[in-house]
């Protein structure tokens, strides 16, 4: 069977690529080694830990935050099996979703590890095998490599892997499994993820400790951003060790060991635990894809591409988490519709300088494009304003003043650089700021837009207001 495209793999970049090639009118196929569409993100990762984090979010509030707002309720029962299920049904709302939009844009699907063949002349060939064993061959003018990203692992002092069970050394995956809440919870790696996930255990009732390998959690985001984070973090209950390197976990009759050493090599020291969680990064999934053999070049295990999203391979195309770039969902989906696009003889295009993250904790951090640090050294003079939330009616009425609003914008120009925000909601307002800097937009023209009131997305007019010193509420 031959078509206009496959794409290998349906996670958001993949299934978005081929919805939108197929309302551009090419004939159209994917392939999916799992039995559900939507990727590790809507089975076992973003959709999950959100439902999850939403439920255990109102647990918390249903435990400390009402009764301050008049709500007396009995002390809340958890029940663990109930809030797995809601989990599960999200998730299968969610690729039972994606089965109905392939279906609807008359995407044939095949379920099967897929492999790229060594190439020949006509169209690109790829293999299809099924859990049972059998095998098909398709046929296609373009190929979209779109299989996303597997748990990067962690190896001890040795060198060698530390084998995760799922059971009690667990990946994000057996994380959001859990039979029971652990009484102690060790993550390995501060970054989204493990955060996130503590997050999660520890308004459940884990007592949760974070070791991190850098001088500060959340690499990548604003710095003093981050270090605020810590500090609420810490009084939710967080313990963290950063600086430190993890050189064993040991599986023990009462759950796990773990080893670790100061990175400035001022002690060495051990930690018991019911359950640990290595969250120490991704890696690009390439393997059993058929990629050397097809010729398509590699680069520290990432797919090579240019501009366009093609590969050195004529006609094989790749997006999402095996190429450069951030390893989030939405910059996937726009990459797989900007490829959709140019196979259509169009002109997609990503702006990666507008590409947000949100670490979906309470309180949330949102941002997109530079952060102080990185804007200073690539533009010089910035102006930077803030505003807190703790001045804002409508967190006030919330009670959710955690947090503040931080606007960087060019010296000289007034260009919006970058916008971070720390606190409820942040993910929901982060949008006007994309929408801002998608136009060039300037901290005066966001200053300028009228905000209703009293809502959250005010914080974001007072610190551009700020950026220029005139906020009116502080």
């Amino acid at each position: 069977m031959t078509y206009d495209l496959i794409v290998i793999g349906t996670g958001p970049g993949g299934y978005v690529c081929a919805i939108r090639a197929a309302q551009l009118g090419l004939k159209t196929a994917v392939v999916e080694k799992r039995a559900t569409f939507g990727g590790t993100c809507l089975n076992v990762g973003c959709i999950p830990s959100k439902a999850l984090l939403h439920a255990s979010h109102m647990f918390g509030e249903a435990a400390h935050g009402l009764a301050a707002l008049g709500v007396v309720v009995d002390p809340p029962r958890l029940d663990l099996p109930a809030m797995m299920k809601h989990k599960d049904d999200t998730v299968a709302a969610n690729v039972n979703g994606v089965a109905f939009l392939l279906k609807k844009h008359k995407i044939d699907a095949f379920i099967g590890a897929g492999r790229l063949l060594a190439p020949s002349a006509g169209p690109h060939q790829v293999e299809v095998a099924a859990a049972d064993g059998a095998k098909q061959i398709l046929s296609a003018k373009s190929v979209v490599i779109a299989t996303g990203s597997a748990v990067a692992p962690l190896r001890d002092a040795a060198g060698a892997p530390i084998e995760i069970d799922e059971k009690v050394v667990l990946s994000s995956t057996g994380a959001l499994e859990l039979p029971k809440v652990p009484e102690s919870l060790v993550i390995v790696g501060a970054g989204v993820i493990g955060l996130e996930l503590g997050s999660l255990w520890r308004r459940l009732g884990a007592k949760v400790t974070v070791i991190e390998f850098l001088d500060r959690i959340l690499p990548g985001f604003d710095i003093e951003i981050a270090a605020r984070f810590q500090k609420i973090l810490e009084k939710q209950g967080f313990v963290f060790r950063l600086k430190t390197k993890v050189t064993q976990v040991a599986k023990t009759e009462a759950g796990a060991t773990v080893s670790f050493a100061a990175v400035d090599g001022s002690g060495d020291g051990m930690i018991g635990a019911d359950a640990v969680l290595i969250a120490t990064g991704r890696v690009p999934y390439t393997e059993g894809l058929g990629l050397a053999e097809a010729g398509v070049a590699l680069e520290r295990g990432r797919v090579v591409i240019d501009d366009n999203f093609a590969t050195n391979v004529a006609g094989v195309y790749a997006i999402g988490d095996v190429v450069r770039g951030p390893m989030l969902a939405h910059k996937a989906e726009e990459e797989g519709v900007a490829v959709a696009e140019i196979l259509a003889g169009q002109h997609g295009h990503v702006d990666y300088g507008v590409i947000p993250g949100v670490v979906y904790t309470m309180p949330e951090i949102a941002s997109v494009g530079l952060t102080e640090e990185e804007a200073r050294a690539k533009h010089g003079a910035v102006n930077i304003g803030k505003f807190p939330f703790t001045a804002n009616g409508r967190a006030r009425a919330m009670r959710e003043t955690e947090g503040f609003v931080k606007i960087i914008a060019d010296a000289a120009t007034d260009r919006v650089l970058g916008v971070h925000i720390l606190g409820a909601g942040a993910g929901e307002q982060i949008a006007e700021a994309c929408v801002l800097m998608a136009f060039s937009g300037s901290a005066e023209d966001l200053a300028r837009i009228c905000h209703a009131h009293p809502t959250l997305s005010e914080a974001v007019k007072e610190a551009a207001l700020a950026v220029d010193k005139r906020a009116i509420h502080i």
